[in-house]
């Protein structure tokens, strides 16, 4: 494994990104890090921090085909999926591909769609593939969908099943940007770098190859100890109702092989879980009391967990 191949591929994406999301390196590498594990992200956060412009930057960093879902109530499954529609010219049944069909989807406020469109979404999601009439088709790969919701709205919101938040491999918030961030904003509205189009940085060489090796990232028993305590103290903590299923503690451990091997690293260490834990288990938990609490009690956990002292 060429390790140096994945430090470029983060290193030219996070430089080409802040080109015009300023301020956002961090929340930048997560979502490369979903992107190489083949994740999907749930951003939760108030509207106007650039949530839509990140996105489609990243899209068009990657090369790939972006499309833009603004959810609501009367938003169908049809659609998300496509429809097959009667060509009277060709006299036949002809399928119309909804706008599932590309790599990079953005769901625009999923949460204000009613639960059957949102089941929809929910098999691209886990299956890579939806069902019109019948039908089975294949969605195109890579495939990856960032959702939105904002998390101070509750009128006229569908919340979000059990089921569908366990298919986000993490949850992550832009937040407000620093003064000397947004004093950058506003140099680049003045400027008319907003205005600017990027383009590509990798190729589909590229991407194939970082998405195809970063399962070879090892990990020793110690760390894959770690991890397991982590996910089993959420099962036995009275504050949790719903500890994490077998499918996040496969998230975390995937999640930190791509995050290794983007730091140059071709093995786990304790420091690349406590890290990521928070993002990715966090919404995988169901409390007993506001779900607002998640975050910080994940955090709890890993301060209460003992951490390998082993020299890595």
């Amino acid at each position: 494994m060429e390790l140096n191949k994945f430090i470029e591929f983060k290193k030219k994406l996070i430089k080409n990104i802040s080109n015009i999301i300023v301020g956002k390196d961090k929340e930048i590498e997560l979502i490369i890090t979903s992107f190489i594990s083949s994740g999907h992200i749930l951003l939760e956060d108030i509207p106007g921090v650039g949530k839509t412009t990140l996105v489609k930057a990243f899209a068009k960093s990657l090369g790939l085909e972006f499309k833009r879902v603004q959810f609501t109530p009367d938003l169908l499954p049809s659609d998300l999926t496509g429809i097959n529609f009667y060509n009277p010219k060709t006299s036949e049944f002809q399928f119309k591909k909804g706008p599932l069909f590309a790599n990079i989807v953005l769901a625009d406020e999923i949460n204000r769609a009613t639960p059957r469109t949102q089941s929809a979404l929910l098999e691209a999601m886990e299956e890579k593939q939806i069902t019109v009439d019948g039908q089975t088709i294949k969605l195109p790969i890579p495939f990856m969908v960032l959702a939105t919701q904002n998390p101070i709205e509750s009128y006229g919101t569908f919340p979000l099943p059990e089921a569908q938040i366990d298919r986000f491999l993490m949850k992550i918030s832009l937040g407000y940007p620093e003064r000397e961030e947004e004093f950058k904003i506003i140099d680049k509205f003045v400027k008319g770098d907003f205005e600017k189009d990027i383009d590509a940085v990798v190729d589909f060489d590229e991407i194939k190859y970082v998405k195809e090796n970063y399962t070879k990232v090892k990990a020793n028993q110690d760390v894959l100890n770690y991890i397991l305590d982590i996910i089993k103290a959420t099962r036995n903590d009275s504050r949790i109702e719903l500890g994490v299923s077998p499918r996040g503690t496969l998230a975390l451990f995937k999640s930190c092989q791509a995050f290794a091997a983007l730091n140059g690293r071709d093995f786990i260490i304790p420091e690349d879980v406590k890290y990521l834990a928070p993002y990715i288990l966090s919404h995988r938990i169901l409390t007993k009391q506001s779900s607002k609490e998640s975050f910080y009690i994940i955090n709890s956990i890993l301060e209460n967990t003992p951490v390998p002292l082993e020299n890595f």
